[in-house]
Formats: C-alpha cells, sequence, structure tokens
C-alpha cells in the first residue's frame, strides 16, 4: 500500500484509534476494582469521622469493622426493611417522598461502650452537591459529632463547611425540645430559629452554603423522625 496514499492515511489512523480504545478500556477495567475500593475506603472514612475516628486509607476498613458494629435499612414508620445501609444511594433517596425511602443507620460502638447512631445526608450547596454524616447519641436526640464535605464550594466561605469549627458547634445540640422533633438548623450570625429549635452560627460570607446544610438536614434528618422518638422513648424520656 502506497504510504503517501490517502487510503494509507485514513486506515492508519482508523487502526490507531482502535488500539488506543482498546487500551484505555483494558486500563479502565483493570482499575475500576481499585477505584471502587477506594471510594469505599473514603466513604467507611467520612462516617469515622462523625463519631471523632480520624481513620487513614491505610487502616480505614479495620477502623470501620471495630467500631461500626452494625449497620440497618428502615422505613419512614422506623420499621426495618430490606438492604445493604453501606450501598444506599442516599443522593437518590433524598429525592423521593419521604414515605418511600430507604433510611440507612449506621451503628457505633465506642471504646467507652457507648452506642451512637450515624445518619448519612446529601443535599445541594451554591455550586454542586454537599454531603456528610451526623451521629446520635443512643437517645435519638444529642447529636455526638459531625462531619460535612462539598464538591466545589467557594475556598474561604462556603468550602468552610468542611472545617472542624463548623462542624463542632453541632456537637451537643438536640433534635428533640420539649419531647417535639425539631430538625437543627444553621442561622445566620444573631439570628434564631423561631421554632426554639437547637441552632449553629452559619459560614460568613457562606450564606447560600449555610442555607444548604440547614436545609440538607432537615429533609434528611425528618424521615428517622419516628425512629429517634423510639430511641428516645427507651430511654425513658
Amino acid at each position: 500500500m502506497n504510504k503517501q496514499s490517502n487510503v494509507y492515511t485514513v486506515v492508519y489512523a482508523s487502526v490507531m484509534v482502535i488500539v488506543v480504545a482498546a487500551v484505555l478500556a483494558f486500563t479502565a477495567m483493570s482499575l475500576k476494582g481499585k477505584q471502587q475500593e477506594n471510594i469505599q475506603v473514603d466513604k467507611m472514612k467520612q462516617i469515622l469521622s462523625s463519631i471523632g475516628v480520624e481513620a487513614t486509607a491505610a487502616n480505614a476498613q479495620a477502623e470501620y469493622a471495630k467500631y461500626i458494629t452494625s449497620t440497618m435499612v428502615i422505613n419512614a414508620d422506623g420499621v426495618a426493611v430490606e438492604g445493604d445501609a453501606f450501598n444506599v444511594n442516599v443522593a437518590a433517596e433524598v429525592k423521593q417522598p419521604a414515605s418511600e425511602r430507604k433510611l440507612p443507620v449506621f451503628v457505633a460502638t465506642l471504646a467507652d461502650n457507648t452506642t451512637k447512631y450515624i445518619i448519612p445526608m446529601y443535599g445541594a450547596g451554591l455550586w454542586g452537591p454537599i454531603w456528610g454524616y451526623i451521629s446520635l447519641d443512643d437517645n435519638g436526640s444529642t447529636i455526638y459529632g459531625a462531619y460535612f464535605a462539598h464538591q466545589g464550594e467557594t475556598p474561604g466561605l462556603g468550602a468552610e463547611i468542611d472545617k472542624p469549627a463548623f462542624s463542632g458547634q453541632f456537637v451537643g445540640k438536640n433534635f428533640f425540645k420539649d419531647g417535639i422533633f425539631k430538625t437543627v438548623t444553621v442561622e445566620k450570625a444573631g439570628q434564631k430559629p423561631l421554632n426554639g429549635a437547637d441552632y449553629v452560627d452559619a459560614i460568613t460570607g457562606g450564606t447560600i452554603t449555610s442555607q444548604g446544610v440547614s436545609a440538607m438536614i432537615g429533609n434528611s434528618f425528618a424521615p428517622y423522625e419516628t425512629f429517634f422518638k423510639s430511641l428516645t422513648n427507651n430511654q425513658g424520656e
């Protein structure tokens, strides 16, 4: 074949495209398992962060197995349903009516033998998704710890939600006030929720992201009310 001809050029280019595509496909398939493992490890680290356990990529799986002693999926009636809590797509579930959602619960047992209940959250910030985990004491009301993350909030502003200075404010806040379920909110400095709910201060200059966090908590936690109430009742409160 004449290497100077148009036919040769087209054939050569086509062969190269096929070869490169095959190499890329093979590489992607080869790395898929590792990528999935990395995603799972990162999720474990985030869950553990909500109970104050800072794991690394190297020990996350061991620490998760150590502290997360059980998991469950419940419905809005607080009844266990079929499913794997770790693999529930929370981003998809929060878009469903509360009565139709699958609600994951992660149960942690700490070194002092206390039990914590970890709830996942997902919502929208200013520029993209935000998500996180909040852990509760076994009374189903008091926040033990919180973890928040984002995809692309503004550095120095909305992105501050992933800093301890913000998440630390949630510790000790309660979802039940005088026996009534009230979602913990995020309020502009100097303001308080009209319903008397517990609240934390918003990020200065990150109003929309802060509002997104507040909405995320409300939307994510409201369907768990019956489950939380059952925990509170078990405490004799």
